[in-house]
């Protein structure tokens, strides 16, 4: 489902319909987006609740992968309002920075231990900063499980599959993507990993590579902690039967 498509098109409706009542289109544009997104945070701050359940109750250290959806602020909400404790290790994920510049930007604004490691060091945290939980956010989720994320996903689920750490997914299965085959993974431009600011980090005439996501096997996911439930990343057709959320 795109959802890009449903929002614009949700507000192309109310737009239409305001005019034909002599209405001003632009503050049902505004007034359509400010109640799509008081149902995300609605529907996020369940998942949240949802997620936060699986903590451990003594005290948590959680691994992130770009997280820099609404999700995090909600999580890191209802972790405050349970009164857990919880710190954060939190991959930059390079070349766009989200981890460090997104994430880590809010997780310590709202008065979390924060801590920034380079897209290499995961596996050494892992296994000697005792890491509990590794959970990210999801691009796609399709509904066989696999999972479409920021690029180095895939890397930090290998190896928390080998250090026993379990990873939780947030968000809501996409009914039209049935599987990876469903899926094409952006390129992007190669210029975003050879330059930093501006700065030129290989000398000239080395080529680069930018694939955006990759896509993680659901024999890698722990589960799936929806709006609606924690599924195994097997089990999605029983979230289509309690009824399809999505963010229009």
């Amino acid at each position: 489902i795109n959802r890009m498509t449903l929002i614009t098109q949700g507000c192309l409706a109310e737009q239409k319909k305001a005019l034909e009542n002599g209405c001003s289109a632009i503050d049902a544009a505004f007034n359509r987006t400010v109640q799509s997104l008081e149902r995300r945070y609605g529907t996020m701050q369940t998942i949240a609740e949802y997620l936060i359940s699986l903590f451990p109750k003594r005290k948590t250290t959680v691994m992130t992968q770009c997280f820099g959806e609404t999700i995090v602020g909600c999580m890191a909400r209802e972790i405050k309002k349970r009164g857990l404790s919880v710190k954060f290790f939190v991959p930059e994920t390079r070349p766009y920075l989200q981890g460090s510049r997104l994430t880590a930007s809010v997780l310590y604004d709202m008065g979390f231990e924060v801590t920034v490691i380079t897209d290499n060091m995961p596996a050494w945290v892992m296994e000697n900063n005792g890491v509990d939980i590794f959970t990210s956010a999801a691009d796609t989720i399709c509904m066989d499980g696999s999972i479409v994320n920021k690029i180095g996903t895939l890397q930090i689920a290998t190896i928390a599959k080998t250090y026993g750490v379990p990873y939780f997914v947030t968000g809501i299965p996409d009914a039209d993507k049935k599987n990876r085959n469903d899926v094409v993974i952006e390129e992007r431009d190669k210029n975003e990993v050879l330059y930093f600011r501006g700065m030129q980090v290989t000398m000239e005439g080395v080529d680069a590579f930018y694939p955006a996501f990759d896509i993680t096997p659901p024999h890698l996911v722990s589960a799936i902690v929806t709006d609606k439930g924690v599924f195994a990343p097997y089990d999605l057709n029983r979230y289509l039967k309690k009824g399809v959320n999505v963010f229009d």
